[in-house]
């Protein structure tokens, strides 16, 4: 099982440039969790969250030639990660 707590290292700073639209949403990620939660996420660990979800993916940065490619790459590891859980899920319940 996962356990986030063995990723904890000395942190270091990493300054992003986003556009309007992109620290809204993180944002509104953070909003959800306090109003849902009780507890808030901040942009940094809303970040950190995923670069450790692109890790587990095991994606890489290889052949990668513009940010859109890479972006197109992140969505189709996650559907395909996806479509695996849903089929294993149902060879198990026998559907």
């Amino acid at each position: 099982m996962y356990d986030p707590t063995n990723h904890i290292r000395r942190a270091h700073r990493v300054i992003a440039s986003l556009n309007r639209e992109q620290v809204d949403y993180l944002d509104q990620i953070g909003k959800d969790a306090q109003f849902s939660a009780g507890i808030k996420l901040s942009r940094t660990q809303i970040l950190a969250a995923m670069v450790n979800a692109l890790k587990r993916l095991n994606l890489t940065g290889e052949g990668v030639t513009t940010a859109g490619q890479f972006e197109q790459r992140i969505v189709d590891a996650m559907m395909h990660n996806a479509r695996s859980a849903k089929r294993n899920h149902s060879r198990r319940s026998g559907s």
